[in-house]
């Protein structure tokens, strides 16, 4: 068995010609997504009609974070099927594929039309909560009503754009993308000024854009190429929707998190700006360029460690941390140049930018004055925004999922929105708001970097090797059995004497051991795949991380192996689910009562009460978790398995003496 030959790449070829390779169509991929949100407001910024110029970009501004509401949904049921998606491919499962892909387009769907519904219910009062004013309310209705009643088109388009990318097409989903966003482009003139729609303009040609890259996605699912969608494809399944929403969480906090700190500054402007020599709409409409330029920034930063991931998880796993580091310091390296280019425009010259999206505002010099003051104060340190982003990209590319979310809610939301909302409260001025991005760039660098300092640090300390000399046993043809149990109820001990009655061989540590040997990551990442100790937060976020995947392909590679060379005996891992299509399988599960194991972990182990019973309760949940990742089942069903086994009832002896002759049947 050898290692992929993706895999010996991510292991071996120069990082520098990597990271071009991975990270360039990432960067593109983001940027392209960035022109839907700009290209609205440069069109609308420089009309003179009614609705158009600083009030029209305002209102823009307002609804924007709205949309990130969807984005964050049909992100997370995208990204997470994304994930799913190729732990299926790994072991060649087009059914659970497409049930996966189907299942969640009907939940984006239904939600879709839930945020449609509560969208024209409650427009007014989510309008105003954004920080519209009755200045400009009518102007965000309008433009939200054609938005909103569209999210069906948009939500789909953009779930599909990331299972298509999963499905090995990332050249096809940057096509639907890119010819929605030169859609747009076309268009925004042609419905703004030529057709005089006016702000409604802007809202139709996104829609148009959106409309078309949904079309171009659906077609491609009549070409796909790992899975097949059929009409019970549509039927969504509890169980597989858990699965995907919590491989895609991360992203589905990620956007919520902008939408909060979007609507808290957008109403801090509105009311401090009502009071202020610059009114209510130019700060609106200020912030709106703002944020969307720093969007192209942040693209290109996390576009560069985004297409750094799979280096890095592949990298991480084997062990080879000189490569792990030597891919962190690079892309530090570039997004640093790219956040100090950045900053030099944005402090020296950002009057031609802000140009670019026009104004028509009632107070042009107050206008540009306000605009300067926001591109100079608001994104003075926006070099330290990028390496936060990028730190917290990081963790979750090694595996290290709580301190993503630590460093990306630590500046976001338990940093600058408290700033936001104190510094005006203290001040009374409209400018204080602006300070409130550097002062939590400089917190938030500090807590970033004291997590990558310590990470590093201690990065390859007591690793242990994996052990040696130990091979896969020839044994006789015959069956396969599977034993899933649950903790304390003796079913390692029960394959054990089912493996020496049948005198076949028996599996179980010796799968990490020979995982490590055959696949090059690390005896000790194998190992955390299924690791019953620690967090159990932790454990399950970890399962969703780039190491975690290739050391699970590793071990389920493992696991196909074994059962070439004959009749065994391998105990957990989800090898039941792993092996289904097997000719010759039989799946145990063994089950014991609560306190029965409970004072089999107390026995073994020398463990209190107390303590048995959390291991036993965190064990199960843990295994729970791993087999429902995998498979999209639930752990312990019935229906799963070919024999259920009460340990305590029948004993050792006696269950291995049923195990035993089931296979004999086989």
């Amino acid at each position: 068995m050898s290692t992929p030959t993706e895999n010996k790449y991510l292991g071996k070829e120069k990082i520098s010609k990597l990271l071009l390779k991975f990270s360039i169509p990432c960067i593109l991929a983001l940027l392209i997504t960035s022109l839907y949100n700009i290209v609205d407001q440069i069109f609308i910024g420089h009309g003179t009609a009614e609705g158009l110029g600083a009030i029209g970009n305002a209102a823009t501004s307002i609804v924007f974070p709205l949309t990130l509401v969807a984005v964050a949904f049909s992100g997370m049921f995208g990204d997470g099927v994304a994930a799913f998606l190729s732990i299926c491919q790994g072991r060649k499962d087009t059914s659970g594929a497409h049930r996966a892909v189907g299942g969640s387009m009907v939940i984006t769907f239904i939600i879709s039309l839930i945020l449609v519904l509560l969208g024209f219910v409650f427009c007014d009062q989510i309008l105003t909560l954004f920080g519209a004013s009755a200045e400009n309310i009518l102007y965000a209705r309008q433009y939200f009503y054609i938005i909103l009643a569209f999210f069906p088109i948009y939500m789909l388009g953009y779930m599909l754009n990331s299972v298509i990318r999963a499905d090995r097409s990332p050249s096809y989903a940057m096509i639907a993308t890119v010819a929605g966003a030169v859609t747009n482009i076309i268009l925004n003139p042609i419905f703004i000024f030529v057709l005089d729609w006016g702000i409604q303009g802007a809202a139709w040609a996104t829609i148009t854009g959106q409309i078309l890259t949904l079309v171009i996605s659906l077609v491609y699912l009549t070409r796909t190429k790992t899975f097949r969608l059929q009409l019970a494809s549509l039927r969504p399944q509890a169980q597989v929707a858990s699965n995907i929403a919590k491989l895609g969480v991360s992203t589905f906090i990620t956007q919520l998190s902008i939408v909060v700190i979007s609507m808290v500054c957008n109403k801090m402007l509105a009311t401090y700006g009502m009071d202020s020599v610059y009114g209510a709409n130019d700060p609106l409409a200020i912030i709106g360029i703002c944020m969307k330029v720093f969007t192209i920034v942040l693209s290109i930063a996390l576009g560069i460690i985004i297409g750094a991931q799979p280096i890095l998880g592949f990298n991480i796993g084997a062990g080879q941390y000189d490569r792990v580091r030597e891919t962190f310091r690079k892309c530090l390296l570039s997004v640093i140049v790219v956040g100090l280019i950045a900053t030099i425009i944005f402090e020296f010259c950002p009057q031609p930018i802000i140009a670019i999206f026009g104004s028509n505002s009632e107070n042009p010099e107050l206008y540009m004055q306000f605009a300067v003051l926001t591109f100079r104060i608001f994104l003075s340190l926006i070099t330290f925004t990028c390496i936060i982003k990028v730190a917290s990209t990081f963790f979750q590319a090694v595996g290290e999922p709580i301190k993503a979310a630590i460093i990306s809610l630590s500046r976001d939301i338990i940093l600058f929105v408290p700033m936001v909302i104190i510094f005006p409260a203290i001040t009374h001025n409209i400018d204080s708001i602006l300070w409130a991005a550097p002062a939590a760039d400089i917190l938030g660098i500090l807590v970033s970097g004291g997590l990558l300092v310590h990470y590093f640090r201690h990065l390859g300390h007591n690793v242990k090797t994996s052990a040696k000399g130990v091979t896969v046993q020839t044994s006789h043809p015959g069956v396969i059995i599977t034993i899933s149990r649950e903790h304390g109820s003796q079913g390692k001990k029960i394959g054990e004497l089912v493996a020496a009655q049948l005198d076949i061989p028996y599996y179980y540590k010796e799968l990490t051991a020979l995982a490590a040997e055959e696949s090059g990551i690390t005896k000790q990442y194998i190992k955390k795949v299924n690791s019953n100790d620690g967090q159990e937060i932790s454990h399950e976020l970890y399962l969703t991380t780039s190491p975690a995947k290739y050391a699970i392909e590793a071990q389920d590679a493992v696991i196909k192996e074994i059962t070439k060379r004959g009749s065994c005996v391998i105990v957990g891992r989800a090898a039941d689910y792993v092996l289904q299509d097997s000719p010759k399988l039989l799946r145990v599960f063994i089950y014991a009562p609560k306190d029965q194991r409970i004072k089999n972990i107390m026995s073994m182990y020398n463990d209190s009460e107390k303590e048995a019973k959390k291991n036993v309760e965190r064990s199960d949940k843990n295994r729970s978790e791993y087999y429902s990742l995998i498979s999209g089942q639930k752990w312990g069903d019935p229906r799963n398995y070919d024999l259920c086994i009460d340990s305590a009832a029948l004993g050792k002896e006696k269950a291995a003496e049923l195990i035993c002759a089931a296979a004999r049947e086989r």
